[in-house]
């Protein structure tokens, strides 16, 4: 109500504003090439109002006193030209539309282009406000003031949005599997073997030109989703000639100069990479029956082949550390403009966790505990990012353009747990020495075509690379009887188990080959502000995935071996293959055929969509996809190719995109579209994969098939200025079969698996205000502008009677009243915030801005009747960022995020009432249960970028 009521007192000031003054508005082009010129300055003679023109060489001045007034248009390389006897009428609209000539003389080292300013916050909300589909977005210029690191940092910051794990975006509430993310306009791969999910943190902050969410679909967009579809757009050409150079130095609380407990990895481990040393010996069997098959020493004599490097240091942890180079240059060759773009980012970071972690004897007593432990977590992690774009601009027709953005990633992660298996009456002590390495390849090639004014086409070719590596991950249990002071023992049963002592190696190769074409042709008069306009294109993808894992166990009967220490237990004279006084261990394979398979992924889509113009005011667009996907799952089972997996369905795909022009600054909209969520290779994949950290097995589910959603949104948005917004969007959606986790009915093990269930509806309400004050008398407040949005958001899925799912086997079952039959979506918060406050002072060099977000509880894992649902709970986090410019050539930052550093915590459903209660840590017979808490340590950076030179050239 409250809300409400303000939208509708602004909505009264506002026009009663507007009584007494007009507005004037246009656009100005070049008067040869007639393309728009971007960044003219306009202004009101003998007044304080003016503006600059968009992207589309727009323009918009508000409050211009009624009567005749000189309106006076300056660019650079252009004669300044002044229009006299402008008529501006009370309450009503002047349109100015003017074309400038350019200056008959050249300036030094000044090169005109009609290039589109993008990245900057008044180029985002024009093409917001120009797109047909609802969206939202944030620029380059606000991710700077924000001093966000990478594109997870940035894009929480935009309405509806939230970040799992500081990674992985949740869209109006929904898991990160219901969102398509494009890079340059091709869609990704996912970037996790275990999850349907784009890593944001992998693309810098510095390369991005811009992100826009879509909230509702079009023809044009993948089809593939329901939360949104992401589109993050990186530098294309630089404005200017430069280089510059930053350096970034980290403090986390917790963290930096803890003494905590590490493993050693060889190789150029602080580049991504590992050494020979830590792959399996070719050596080895290719298969478990051939390698179980030997007798105990022979397998001993491989095992023997595996270094021994088990044991842990104590080291020091070092401050993080960020570099940053980016270089861009302009020329010609001809007639001919050449751009290149170069970044290079790297980094290196460490974070510590001390994590309680409890899993309870989910019966009729609450916070009856089976297992209590603490992980102490060290993981450190690098990543080598280079952007490296050209584009080569022909005449204003024809533009070739050749991107490139690679990343090489890695995590040496080490996990010492210690606590009490209550259930099991043991002490434990457990490790965990991973490393992990991905390398992440993007490439284009995209041409842009003018045929005429009329009709314009585009196309890209595109190739990516994923490559995964876990390399001789080591893992291992101790147990002794619970509260004793007996010695710990090693547990090594006589069969290889994956949560026990062994060693796993996994490598995953996917390729993906892409290619799209669009075109757009116009009727009537191009020149017009609202033509008709028909758009069409196609886009083809064929994605094969390849597999593989090994996992070997270690077993031994002799006690005193399972009681060495965990650095000399597996010294070589201890793997001997031996029984009795002198017995050691040996090995077992304990893979299994599944553990390896091939998913192959084809999928072709064409559309078309075309826009109606009725009258000045309103606009329908409407639009048909068509999408055919083909799944398929193999493997060698037995040495016999095997088909697991099959889907091939078409789906159609109508959109509608509907807006009405109350004014030049206010719009409604109106939107409808269907989509589809299809199963990711992995969920498919019946591949069994252990997680320490969350003690639990996950399996992917072969009878999973395609979920269908309707979408349907509206918006009101009003325009108060060029960089300002206020806008209030509702939205509802249903699903058919929704895709889910869910936790397995396993007798003192977790499991997750993926499922169907029967339908889902999903609702709610957006709010977002973008404020500036520059027509204020304070000049502090002409330097403040205020950001915020706020998202109320309500879920409810229907699971149906049975669900159908894998065992741990890998065998099909159908599970019957295993989990709440209604509940919130899993990853559905009810709701978001985001609050900003940006203040820049141009004349000092200072910029300052403090930053708020929360989501609320949200499902982590869908439960069953014997283990409840786990909720993550709310976070409030605060920011801080403080910069200062130094004569155009140097830039200190000073950051502070999380500055409340509050815990993340996980809760149990104990009393399954759908909500974590307040008393979640109370001792109370009904009370919920907190099952994983941490926290991530207030972080401190301190940056410093030097430029080494710029060369002006005006886009």
């Amino acid at each position: 109500m409250n809300r409400n009521l303000i939208i509708v007192l602004f909505s009264l000031f506002s026009t009663a504003v507007l009584a007494q003054t007009g507005t004037v508005r246009g656009t100005i082009k070049d008067s040869k090439t007639k393309e728009a010129l971007i960044g003219c300055t306009v202004r009101i003679d003998g007044t304080q109002l003016g503006g600059t023109t968009d992207i589309n060489g727009g323009f918009s001045i508000a409050n211009v006193p009624a009567g005749t007034q000189k309106v006076v248009i300056s660019y650079v390389s252009y004669q300044s030209k002044e229009i006299p006897n402008v008529r501006v009428e009370s309450g009503n609209t002047t349109a100015i539309d003017t074309e400038l000539d350019e200056e008959g003389k050249s300036l030094q080292e000044v090169v005109v282009r009609a290039n589109r300013a993008t990245n900057t916050e008044v180029a985002v909300i024009t093409e917001i406000k120009q797109l047909k589909p609802i969206a939202v977005g944030i620029s380059a210029q606000q991710i700077v003031k924000s001093q966000d690191r990478d594109a997870a940092a940035a894009i929480r910051r935009v309405p509806g949005v939230s970040i799992v794990d500081n990674r992985f975006v949740l869209i109006r509430g929904l898991a990160a599997r219901y969102n398509s993310v494009l890079i340059n306009d091709v869609i990704t791969p996912s970037t996790e073997v275990d999850t349907r999910s784009f890593s944001f943190d992998l693309v810098p902050s510095n390369i991005i030109d811009r992100m826009i969410v879509f909230k509702s679909g079009s023809a044009d967009l993948p089809g593939d989703f329901a939360g949104g579809v992401v589109k993050i757009y990186t530098k294309r050409r630089p404005d200017q000639n430069f280089t510059d150079a930053g350096m970034t130095i980290g403090y986390r609380a917790n963290t930096t100069f803890a003494n905590v407990q590490s493993h050693s990895r060889s190789g150029l481990n602080w580049l991504g990479l590992w050494s020979a040393d830590q792959q399996l010996p070719s050596s080895f069997p290719k298969n478990a029956a051939s390698f179980d098959a030997l007798n105990p020493a022979q397998r001993a004599a491989y095992g023997r082949l595996l270094p021994n490097t088990w044991g842990l240091k104590d080291v020091s942890v070092m401050p993080d550390i960020r570099f940053a180079f980016n270089t861009g240059r302009r020329f010609d060759i001809g007639n001919v403009r050449i751009s290149n773009l170069t970044s290079i980012n790297y980094a290196m970071t460490n974070q510590v966790a001390n994590i309680a972690f409890k899993l309870y004897d989910n019966g009729t007593v609450a916070n009856s505990i089976a297992s209590n432990y603490n992980d102490a977590n060290y993981a450190r992690a690098t990543r080598l990012g280079i952007l490296h774009n050209w584009s080569a601009r022909f005449s204003p027709g024809f533009t070739l353009e050749w991107k490139t953005l690679y990343n090489q990633l890695s995590t040496t992660e080490t996990v010492v747990r210690t606590g009490q298996d209550i259930a099991n009456s043991n002490d434990v002590q457990s490790y965990s020495e991973r490393f992990e390495n991905r390398s992440i390849l993007t490439t284009q090639l995209a041409g842009e075509h003018s045929i005429s004014e009329l009709t314009k086409i585009n196309w890209i070719g595109s190739f990516g690379y994923t490559g995964r590596w876990e390399p001789d991950w080591k893992r291992i249990r101790y147990t002794r009887p619970l509260d004793s002071t007996e010695p710990f023992t090693i547990v090594a049963p006589n069969d290889a188990t994956a949560s026990e002592a062994g060693r796993f190696y996994s490598k995953l190769h996917e390729y993906v080959v892409s290619a799209i074409a669009n075109g757009e042709h116009t009727f009537g008069n191009p020149t017009d502000r609202e033509p008709n306009r028909i758009r069409f294109g196609v886009y083809g993808e064929r994605k094969n995935r390849d597999y593989a894992a090994r996992f070997y166990g270690y077993v031994s009967p002799s006690l005193i071996a399972k009681q060495r220490s965990l650095g000399t237990a597996f010294d070589p004279q201890y793997v001997n293959g031996q029984s009795g006084e002198n017995g050691g261990f040996t090995i077992l394979d304990g893979t299994r055929d599944l553990d390896s398979y091939r998913g192959i992924n084809s999928y072709l889509a064409g559309y078309v969509s075309g826009d109606v113009y009725f009258g000045p005011k309103a606009n329908l667009t409407i639009g048909f996809r068509g999408e055919y996907n083909d799944q398929t799952i193999r493997a060698t089972l037995q040495n016999v190719d095997r088909k697991l997996a099959s889907n091939k369905i078409f789906s159609p795909l109508p959109s509608l995109n509907f807006t009405y022009k109350l004014s030049d600054r206010t719009n409604l909209r109106f939107a409808y579209s269907s989509s589809v969520n299809r199963p990711e290779i992995r969920e498919l994949a019946p591949f069994r994969y252990y997680d320490f950290n969350l003690l639990a097995d996950i399996q992917g589910n072969t009878t999973l098939t395609t979920a269908t959603i309707q979408n349907v949104d509206a918006k009101w948005e009003f325009y108060p200025s060029p960089n300002e917004l206020i806008s209030v969007t509702g939205f509802y959606k249903h699903f058919n079969k929704p895709i889910e986790a869910l936790l397995l009915v396993q007798t003192n093990t977790l499991a997750y698996t993926y499922f169907n269930s029967k339908s889902a509806q999903n609702y709610g309400v957006e709010l977002e205000v973008r404020k500036g004050f520059a027509n204020s008398a304070s000049l502090f407040l002409q330097n403040l502008s205020v950001v915020g949005n706020v998202s109320l958001i309500k879920s409810k899925i229907t699971v149906g009677d049975v669900v159908t799912a894998p065992d741990l086997s890998g065998q099909i079952n159908e599970y019957r009243n295993s989990t709440d039959s209604e509940r919130p979506l899993a990853g559905q918060s009810p709701y978001l915030i985001n609050l900003g406050a940006y203040y820049t002072a141009p004349n000092s060099g200072w910029q300052a801005n403090i930053l708020y977000n929360v989501f609320g509880q949200r499902i982590f894992t869908v439960g069953n009747i014997q283990n409840p649902t786990v909720y993550e709970m709310p976070r409030n986090v605060v920011d801080l960022n403080i910069t200062k410019q130094f004569n155009n050539k140097i830039e200190l930052r000073l950051g502070i995020q999380d500055i409340l550093n509050q815990p993340v915590r996980f809760a149990q459903d104990f009393n399954r009432d759908g909500k974590i209660g307040s008393d979640v840590t109370s001792q109370t017979a009904n009370a919920d249960q907190v099952i994983r808490r941490f926290k991530r340590g207030s972080y401190y950076t301190i940056s410093a970028v030097y430029t080494f030179g710029r060369r002006m050239i005006i886009p």
